[in-house]
């Protein structure tokens, strides 16, 4: 079974490819507010935790991220991710 999930493209760009076992995101928030601090908390979330390799945030200037998600917690980001309203649909395929 695989994800599947949508976003606005007004709102943020999306990119997914495979990194090894990982799976690595490059993202842009293209409407910088309110969804610029939506980013900053999904990051925070994963700082916060105590595994310092499950979601790794590369950030760029233009709100633009690089975000490398293990395997095991590729579920966790999307479903942070759509917590924050950064994605507007998100169901198993």
């Amino acid at each position: 079974m695989n994800m599947h999930y949508e976003w606005d493209a007004e709102t943020i760009r999306i990119e997914e490819s495979a990194n090894g076992e990982d799976t690595e995101f490059a993202i842009e928030i293209v409407r910088h507010d309110p969804f610029a601090e939506s980013m900053k908390r999904v990051q925070a979330h994963f700082e916060a935790n105590e595994v310092h390799t499950d979601v790794l945030f590369y950030a760029y200037p233009g709100h633009r991220y690089q975000v490398i998600v293990r395997k095991d917690y590729y579920v966790d980001f999307l479903l942070e991710l759509m917590k924050h309203r950064l994605l507007r649909a998100l169901e198993w395929k």
